[in-house]
Protein backbone atom coordinates (compact mmCIF):
# COMPACT_ATOMS: atom_id res chain seq x y z
CA UNK A 1 0.00 0.00 0.00
CA UNK A 2 1.20 3.56 -0.40
CA UNK A 3 -0.37 6.55 1.59
CA UNK A 4 -0.02 10.16 0.92
CA UNK A 5 -0.49 13.09 3.57
CA UNK A 6 -1.75 16.10 2.63
CA UNK A 7 -1.69 18.90 5.27
CA UNK A 8 -2.74 22.78 4.83
CA UNK A 9 -4.88 25.70 6.20
CA UNK A 10 -8.36 26.22 5.58
CA UNK A 11 -11.03 28.38 5.95
CA UNK A 12 -14.13 27.10 4.48
CA UNK A 13 -14.43 23.56 5.25
CA UNK A 14 -17.54 23.39 3.79
CA UNK A 15 -15.62 24.38 0.47
CA UNK A 16 -13.32 21.47 0.67
CA UNK A 17 -15.86 18.74 1.35
CA UNK A 18 -17.96 19.73 -1.92
CA UNK A 19 -14.68 19.63 -3.56
CA UNK A 20 -13.96 16.65 -2.53
CA UNK A 21 -17.09 15.50 -3.14
CA UNK A 22 -16.87 16.58 -7.11
CA UNK A 23 -13.53 14.37 -6.82
CA UNK A 24 -15.62 11.14 -5.96
CA UNK A 25 -18.53 11.76 -8.48
CA UNK A 26 -16.32 12.54 -11.78
CA UNK A 27 -12.74 11.24 -10.99
CA UNK A 28 -12.76 7.96 -8.50
CA UNK A 29 -14.07 6.31 -11.45
CA UNK A 30 -10.86 6.85 -13.55
CA UNK A 31 -8.16 6.37 -10.17
CA UNK A 32 -7.47 3.23 -10.67
CA UNK A 33 -5.65 1.83 -7.87
CA UNK A 34 -7.47 4.33 -4.59
CA UNK A 35 -8.15 2.49 -2.24
CA UNK A 36 -9.94 5.10 -0.08
CA UNK A 37 -8.81 8.02 2.08
CA UNK A 38 -9.60 9.49 5.79
CA UNK A 39 -9.67 13.28 6.14
CA UNK A 40 -10.94 16.25 7.78
CA UNK A 41 -10.59 19.77 9.63
CA UNK A 42 -9.74 20.11 12.94
CA UNK A 43 -11.56 22.92 15.36
CA UNK A 44 -9.09 25.63 14.24
CA UNK A 45 -8.70 25.15 10.57
CA UNK A 46 -6.29 22.62 10.03
CA UNK A 47 -6.94 20.32 6.61
CA UNK A 48 -5.23 16.72 7.25
CA UNK A 49 -5.85 13.95 4.92
CA UNK A 50 -5.00 10.04 4.03
CA UNK A 51 -5.00 9.08 0.82
CA UNK A 52 -4.17 5.27 -0.21
CA UNK A 53 -3.46 3.72 -2.80
CA UNK A 54 -2.83 0.17 -3.77
CA UNK A 55 0.93 1.33 -5.27
CA UNK A 56 2.76 4.17 -5.57
CA UNK A 57 2.53 3.78 -9.56
CA UNK A 58 -1.13 3.75 -9.27
CA UNK A 59 -0.69 7.48 -7.39
CA UNK A 60 1.65 8.69 -9.94
CA UNK A 61 -0.75 7.49 -12.53
CA UNK A 62 -3.51 9.18 -10.77
CA UNK A 63 -1.19 12.91 -10.48
CA UNK A 64 -0.31 12.72 -14.19
CA UNK A 65 -4.12 12.67 -15.24
CA UNK A 66 -4.78 16.16 -17.15
CA UNK A 67 -8.57 16.39 -14.99
CA UNK A 68 -6.36 15.63 -11.26
CA UNK A 69 -4.76 18.45 -12.42
CA UNK A 70 -7.38 20.91 -13.37
CA UNK A 71 -9.32 19.81 -10.06
CA UNK A 72 -6.25 20.33 -7.96
CA UNK A 73 -5.44 23.71 -9.24
CA UNK A 74 -9.44 24.61 -8.00
CA UNK A 75 -8.85 23.22 -5.17
CA UNK A 76 -5.52 24.40 -3.98
CA UNK A 77 -7.41 28.00 -4.10
CA UNK A 78 -9.31 27.20 -1.10
CA UNK A 79 -5.42 26.84 1.33
CA UNK A 80 -4.34 29.88 3.47
CA UNK A 81 -0.96 28.89 2.47
CA UNK A 82 1.39 26.12 1.77
CA UNK A 83 0.17 23.11 1.53
CA UNK A 84 2.27 19.36 2.53
CA UNK A 85 2.57 16.40 0.78
CA UNK A 86 4.30 13.05 2.75
CA UNK A 87 4.34 9.61 1.50
CA UNK A 88 4.73 6.77 2.02
CA UNK A 89 5.53 2.90 0.87
CA UNK A 90 6.26 1.68 4.60
CA UNK A 91 2.05 1.39 5.96
CA UNK A 92 0.95 -1.01 8.51
CA UNK A 93 -3.14 -1.25 8.86
CA UNK A 94 -4.80 -2.62 12.07
CA UNK A 95 -8.66 -3.19 12.20
CA UNK A 96 -10.29 -4.88 15.36
CA UNK A 97 -13.87 -3.04 13.23
CA UNK A 98 -14.51 -1.19 10.29
CA UNK A 99 -13.07 2.00 10.55
CA UNK A 100 -15.18 3.22 7.90
CA UNK A 101 -18.23 3.18 10.60
CA UNK A 102 -15.44 5.01 13.34
CA UNK A 103 -17.45 8.41 14.77
CA UNK A 104 -14.09 10.20 15.98
CA UNK A 105 -10.36 10.09 13.89
CA UNK A 106 -7.33 11.28 15.90
CA UNK A 107 -4.30 12.26 13.70
CA UNK A 108 -1.16 11.98 15.65
CA UNK A 109 2.38 12.45 13.88
CA UNK A 110 5.99 12.52 15.41
CA UNK A 111 9.33 11.29 15.05
CA UNK A 112 10.94 7.94 16.84
CA UNK A 113 14.20 6.59 17.28
CA UNK A 114 13.69 3.32 15.99
CA UNK A 115 11.22 2.31 13.63
CA UNK A 116 11.65 -1.30 13.42
CA UNK A 117 10.90 -1.42 17.22
CA UNK A 118 8.47 0.57 17.35
CA UNK A 119 6.87 -1.36 14.96
CA UNK A 120 7.58 -4.50 16.71
CA UNK A 121 6.07 -3.56 19.88
CA UNK A 122 2.39 -2.21 17.85
CA UNK A 123 2.39 -5.92 16.55
CA UNK A 124 2.60 -7.41 19.88
CA UNK A 125 -0.56 -8.43 22.39
CA UNK A 126 -3.33 -7.56 20.22
CA UNK A 127 -5.94 -8.96 22.06
CA UNK A 128 -5.08 -7.48 25.11
CA UNK A 129 -4.86 -4.13 23.42
CA UNK A 130 -8.23 -4.57 21.53
CA UNK A 131 -9.69 -5.67 25.45
CA UNK A 132 -8.34 -2.38 26.99
CA UNK A 133 -9.39 -0.11 24.56
CA UNK A 134 -12.16 -1.43 22.57
CA UNK A 135 -13.50 2.04 21.74
CA UNK A 136 -10.18 1.82 19.01
CA UNK A 137 -11.79 0.59 16.03
CA UNK A 138 -8.71 0.39 13.38
CA UNK A 139 -5.54 2.32 12.92
CA UNK A 140 -3.03 3.52 9.98
CA UNK A 141 0.50 4.01 10.49
CA UNK A 142 2.59 5.38 7.66
CA UNK A 143 6.14 5.87 7.98
CA UNK A 144 8.23 8.69 6.47
CA UNK A 145 11.48 9.23 6.06
CA UNK A 146 14.14 10.25 8.77
CA UNK A 147 12.07 8.20 11.43
CA UNK A 148 8.68 10.35 11.22
CA UNK A 149 5.27 9.00 11.25
CA UNK A 150 1.83 9.83 10.85
CA UNK A 151 -1.18 7.18 12.20
CA UNK A 152 -4.75 7.58 12.42
CA UNK A 153 -6.41 6.28 14.97
CA UNK A 154 -10.22 5.55 14.09
CA UNK A 155 -12.83 5.70 17.57
CA UNK A 156 -16.09 4.70 17.84
CA UNK A 157 -16.96 7.71 19.18
CA UNK A 158 -14.93 11.28 20.71
CA UNK A 159 -17.03 10.29 23.79
CA UNK A 160 -15.44 6.60 23.90
CA UNK A 161 -11.89 8.09 22.91
CA UNK A 162 -11.76 10.40 26.07
CA UNK A 163 -13.09 7.56 28.54
CA UNK A 164 -10.59 5.56 26.94
CA UNK A 165 -7.93 8.23 27.38
CA UNK A 166 -8.59 7.85 31.04
CA UNK A 167 -8.31 3.96 31.67
CA UNK A 168 -5.63 2.89 33.49
CA UNK A 169 -2.99 0.93 31.66
CA UNK A 170 -3.06 -2.93 32.57
CA UNK A 171 0.35 -4.20 34.12
CA UNK A 172 0.72 -6.21 30.85
CA UNK A 173 0.93 -3.19 28.28
CA UNK A 174 2.27 -0.90 30.99
CA UNK A 175 5.85 -1.70 29.77
CA UNK A 176 5.18 -2.25 26.25
CA UNK A 177 3.66 1.31 26.21
CA UNK A 178 6.70 2.59 28.50
CA UNK A 179 9.00 1.66 25.84
CA UNK A 180 6.95 2.97 22.96
CA UNK A 181 7.35 6.26 24.61
CA UNK A 182 11.30 6.01 25.16
CA UNK A 183 11.71 5.59 21.49
CA UNK A 184 9.96 8.83 21.15
CA UNK A 185 11.63 11.74 19.72
CA UNK A 186 9.95 14.86 21.31
CA UNK A 187 6.52 15.32 21.72
CA UNK A 188 3.86 14.24 18.98
CA UNK A 189 1.29 16.28 17.98
CA UNK A 190 -2.56 15.53 17.77
CA UNK A 191 -5.31 16.48 15.27
CA UNK A 192 -8.88 15.99 16.28
CA UNK A 193 -11.29 15.16 13.27
CA UNK A 194 -14.20 15.41 15.22
CA UNK A 195 -16.35 14.89 11.96
CA UNK A 196 -13.89 12.44 9.80
CA UNK A 197 -14.62 12.45 5.84
CA UNK A 198 -14.22 8.59 5.35
CA UNK A 199 -14.00 7.99 1.67
CA UNK A 200 -13.45 4.67 -0.07
CA UNK A 201 -14.72 3.89 -4.25
CA UNK A 202 -18.25 3.10 -4.48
Amino acid sequence: MFVQVLQGRVTDAQAVRAGLDRWLQELAPGAAGWLGSTGGVTEDGQLIALVRFESEAAARTNSDRPEQGEWWNEMSKLFTGDVTFRDSTRVDVDANGDPNDAGFVQVMQGRGSDPERARELMAQDADAWAAYRPDVIGSLTAEHDGGAYTVALYFTSEEAAREGEQKEVPPELKAQMEEMDALSIGQPEFFDLKQPWLDSPR
